[in-house]
């Protein structure tokens, strides 16, 4: 049986699993790449684990995402289309990242979480489409360069 399959991007960030959740158009891929890009510059690891597509599955109460068979090691690059990547066959998620609109921010805001596929999950919103801000907030929450 195949695991149920989630819009979201997964990926590995130090030894720590991010699901990063929003709408179509929202910038999912585009700040997975640039996570992947700054820690891997500062010597940590950080790899995809399956973009635009992910299949979950329950193990001992924590959520574990994996690829498709038809889109791993793919990433969507904006403006250019499906481009191999360098992935991980699976992650367990530690934090959900939800991308809202700078509306919808909160400047500081309460600890939030939420339910995926039966799993209670910390969540953190960040703005679409703007990656600076919404990397500095993961580093942060997941106590990583420059915060850890």
């Amino acid at each position: 049986m195949t695991p149920p399959n989630l819009h979201g991007t997964a990926l590995v960030l130090g030894s720590r699993g991010v699901l990063v959740l929003g709408p179509s158009g929202s910038g999912k891929s585009t700040l997975a790449l640039a996570a992947v890009s700054r820690f891997r510059d500062v010597g940590r690891l950080a790899c995809l684990v399956s973009d635009d597509q992910v299949l979950v599955a329950v193990h001992g109460a924590r959520l574990v995402c994996s690829a498709p068979r038809t889109i791993s090691g793919l990433v969507e690059v904006h403006g250019v289309g499906p481009r191999p990547s360098a992935v991980q066959p699976r992650a367990v998620i530690d934090l959900a990242v939800r991308l809202v609109p700078v509306g919808e921010m909160q400047r500081l805001p309460e600890e939030e979480f939420e339910d995926v596929a039966g799993c209670r999950l910390p969540v953190l919103k960040v703005p679409q489409r703007d990656t600076r801000p919404a990397l500095m907030a993961i580093a942060a929450r997941l106590s990583l360069p420059p915060f850890a």
